[in-house]
């Protein structure tokens, strides 16, 4: 058959992302990749620099998606179905454009860990984050902050005539335009990737990018790369060599035989070619291949572990087989960012597909046998110089302008191409894709006037690249104008101008407690725990007075507010005055298993045990727990001597690098 593209909806029992969080994220990023300054000591030197160069600070300009739950109902899901005789492709374009699933039609095998359930988790830079599938991560060291959003995507001829889809957005951390094209060729058994990243502006940019691969799991699985080291990171801000396959007395390349979660970025020689394969007893699975520039390949495993089996159900659900992760990325580890020039771009192609190995050479004790059986089967099944090849053709059709549109991602690079007229052929951001979170920023734009809101809201999101930056310092200084301003300055490192600005607005602002809000989090930040803590008591006594609902929009205020109160008042050890904002909130907010375990730690320090043990005898999930958080382990060990409930279990660490415990 020839290849078809068509859009279909896939059932799944679904979380609903719910709204979110309104309130701007100005606190640093608590990132687990992060090493410390001597850790960077002995590392190459140019590892060491691409470690150093631009990390990001904060998730500004985008928002915290926090809003989602734990309760699944059947959900329809908007899906592009990429289909050949040989490969079924299905992505979800409002989700990323990750690819759910992809099925080898002659065999009835599905290559990816396809996951049962959707379900968001704190995993990616802004929040919501969720497993399975093929994923495309660009942006900066974690999970892209488009991992729950929608991309444009649309049919474009591929380069053998047939039909690609094109996948592309505009990623805002680092302010640069994408594009991921998908096409299977004729009889092909290899889907191709061809991805593109853009830098349109007169300055260089830090570009990150890692494609990651779910791929199944068992006791005979194993992940093969062409490497005989790895730079292996365990969440001990630590990066050291070691050797593959094996080091401490145990075979890293099968993903069970570690206990705990941990990072393995293969050493692959510069002349090698680029793939990485992981394949099951019988020496069957997938593999992924692409041409030179995306250079690095990863094995991430959860491990067998308590805390690992723990986030496997957590993110999938219980009874379901277990996933490890390959992935492959533009630099050595997923530490670095790399340099794009001003009005340049990078481009690559990757393939992925099924690959079939002899089982006793896969599974030996000769690693470079098991390496050079892998080579050999992937030449066979597509020779690097058709790769090559590949490449070059698709590029004839990056530029390629769109046809029939299948979905429809955000406005805000039909906003950046209206402010500086980029000319960005074959991803076009079109004026109507503009919205109600656009709209302010298109008059600041026009006008030289962020507008007032009609009604009273939470206020909506900032912008704070330097050309917008500008704009609000020569608008005129409202009240709102002051609150962004004060925004884009934190996310510029100008913080005591930043609190100038909201010192300003505060003075004639008819809506108080958002800059009382950003006082109180540079108020912690600068180390004065009391100050901002009476600050954030103002703010959301401020709230509580001024929210004219309990509609959504409200409801996020409300509970992002009090749970940053509740934590500064704890820390100014004022419980009383934790207890008085949490009473306010509404039963349902209160219910919630992030305010739960807030009411556990107020009862420990209100000295009362009893009861804050019996909140965790009773049962709570905490929607949002962040990957490798130990706040249950920690509040745990301050109230009972027994050992930690597997079900608050989520240790990613040994206990010796907790501190005990």
């Amino acid at each position: 058959m020839a290849t078809t593209v068509r859009r279909a909806v896939l059932t799944l029992p679904a979380a609903p992302l719910g709204p979110e969080n309104p309130l701007p994220a100005l606190r640093p990023l608590d990132e687990l990749h992060a090493l410390d300054e001597r850790a960077k000591d002995g590392l190459p030197r140019d590892m060491a620099r691409q470690i150093g160069y631009e990390p990001l600070r904060t998730v500004l300009p985008t928002r915290v998606r926090d809003g989602y739950g734990r309760e699944r109902s059947a959900t329809d899901l908007d899906t592009i179905v990429i289909e050949n005789d040989r490969l079924r492709v299905t992505v979800l374009p409002g989700l990323g454009g990750r690819i759910h699933s992809l099925h080898h039609k002659p065999t009835g095998r599905e290559l990816v860990y396809a996951n049962p359930v959707f379900q968001p988790a704190a995993f990616a830079l802004n929040g919501a984050w969720f497993s399975g599938g093929i994923e495309w991560n660009i942006g900066a060291t974690g999970h892209t902050t488009l991992s729950c959003a929608p991309l444009h995507a649309a049919v474009v001829p591929a380069p053998d005539g047939g039909a690609m889809v094109r996948l592309w957005e505009w990623e805002r951390l680092r302010d640069l335009p994408f594009q991921v094209d998908l096409w299977l060729p004729d009889g092909s058994d290899f889907l191709h990737v061809g991805v593109r990243i853009r830098n349109p502006h007169e300055r260089p940019a830090p570009v990150y990018w890692w494609s990651n691969i779910a791929v199944p799991e068992g006791r005979r699985t194993r992940v093969v790369a062409p490497a005989d080291g790895a730079w292996h990171f365990g969440y001990e801000r630590a990066l050291r060599k070691v050797a593959v396959p094996g080091h401490e007395g145990v075979d890293r390349t099968y993903p069970l035989r570690s206990e705990y979660p941990a990072d393995y970025f293969y050493d692959v020689p510069g002349d090698a070619r680029r793939w990485i394969a992981s394949l099951d007893a019988d020496g069957l699975g997938l593999v992924q291949t692409s041409t030179d520039l995306l250079r690095g390949r990863k094995l991430f495993l959860w491990g067998s572990g308590r805390g690992g089996r723990r986030w496997q159900e957590w993110l999938t659900e219980p009874g379901t087989p277990g996933y490890a992760e390959i992935q492959a990325g533009l630099a050595r580890t997923q530490l670095e960012h790399v340099r794009l020039d001003a009005e340049g771009e990078l481009s690559w192609l990757e393939a992925y597909g099924p690959l079939s190995a002899d089982p006793a050479a896969v599974h030996g004790d000769d690693w470079a046998a098991a390496r050079a059986e892998t080579a050999a089967r992937l030449e066979d099944a597509l020779p690097r110089a058709d790769v090559d090849a590949a490449y070059e053709a698709w590029q004839r059709c990056a530029d390629t302008e769109p046809g029939e549109m299948l979905a429809t991602g955000s406005g805000w690079g039909a906003l950046e191409v209206l402010r500086a007229g980029y000319k960005l052929p074959g991803t076009p951001f079109p004026e109507a894709t503009l919205g109600e979170e656009q709209a302010p920023w298109l008059e600041l734009l026009r006008t030289g006037v962020l507008p007032s809101p009609r009604r009273v809201v939470p206020p909506g999101p900032t912008l704070v690249a330097p050309h917008w930056r500008d704009m609000l310092e020569t608008a005129p200084a409202e009240p709102l104008t002051e609150y962004h301003l004060g925004v884009a300055q934190w996310h510029a490192g100008d913080f005591a101008q930043a609190v100038r600005s909201w010192e300003r607005g505060l003075r004639l602002a008819p809506s108080r407690w958002p800059l009382l809000r950003c006082l109180a989090v540079a108020d912690r930040e600068g180390g004065h725990v009391e100050r901002a803590a009476e600050l954030y008591a103002e703010a959301f006594d401020d709230l509580c007075a001024e929210r004219r609902d309990d509609g959504e929009a409200w409801t996020a205020a409300t509970a992002a507010l009090a749970r940053e109160t509740v934590e500064a008042l704890l820390a100014a050890r004022r419980p009383a005055s934790a207890r008085a904002v949490l009473t306010r909130l509404w039963p349902a907010v209160r219910e919630r298993g992030r305010f739960r375990l807030l009411e556990a730690r107020l009862l420990l320090a209100e000295g009362d045990r009893g009861r804050a043990r019996a909140v965790f005898e009773e049962g709570f999930e905490v929607a949002d727990l962040a990957e490798g958080a130990e706040i249950l382990g920690e509040v745990w060990s301050a109230l009972a001597d027994e050992p930690l409930p597997e079900s608050y279990d989520y240790r990613m660490r040994p206990p010796r690098a907790l501190g005990g415990g």
